[in-house]
């Protein structure tokens, strides 16, 4: 981890991802941080905004397909951020690792869209959150959305580029006592675009 401050200071020259704490406060409550997803970037920026001492016990979730595709991809997820890598692709089982992160008292950083998309507001979510919020109720749900990292290296580029970004931490929520899955993702995605509408009130909900 000795490399993890020069990581953080370059990616905060080059792209900032500064954070607004927006009805939450950084604690050391276990939590789930769940944002939209529109780069290869976004794990970096969510987990730096955090503080010092919450980094150390909060853990990206990424997809081993890419992150294990060659030794630096998987220093920087494994060795560096503590990434927990999962399976894309394999339905409940892909949420194990992530269940036991949470069980041994890690917070974790999730994407429930799956997969990065283009647009300003999250796509719709996927099951895991909604599981993950059953099996651990006690864990705080953070909704955040991270503004602008779809320029900061969008799909289809080889490096970032230099732009102004931030990460927005909203109020937590949790799942409702007898609430179905599909309520709770559509309340849960709605938290992080609600929050990304701040920044972008023209933005078409898809």
């Amino acid at each position: 981890m000795i490399l993890a401050p020069v990581l953080i200071g370059a990616m905060r020259f080059l792209v900032g991802g500064r954070a607004r704490w927006v009805g939450s406060v950084p604690t050391k409550d276990q939590r789930i941080y769940f944002a939209n997803h529109s780069s290869h970037l976004d794990a970096l920026v969510l987990w730096a905004a955090l503080p010092p001492g919450l980094r150390t016990r909060t853990r990206p979730v990424a997809a081993a397909d890419y992150w294990d595709a060659g030794p630096l991809r998987r220093h920087l997820a494994r060795s560096m951020l503590g990434a927990v890598a999962i399976q894309r692709g394999a339905g409940a089982d892909a949420l194990a690792p992530l269940a036991e992160a949470l069980r041994k008292g890690a917070s974790l950083i999730v994407f429930p869209e799956g997969t990065r998309g283009a647009e300003l507001m999250p796509a719709p979510f996927r099951s895991g959150l909604y599981h993950l919020a059953r099996e651990f109720p006690g864990v705080e749900l953070i909704p955040v959305y991270l503004d602008n990292l779809h320029r900061a290296w969008p799909k289809g580029t080889l490096v970032p580029v230099p732009v102004s970004t931030a990460v927005v931490f909203g109020a937590p929520l949790r799942l409702e006592t007898g609430e179905a899955r599909g309520p709770f993702l559509a309340r849960a995605r709605a938290a992080v675009s609600a929050l990304g509408r701040q920044a972008h009130p023209e933005a078409a909900d898809g």
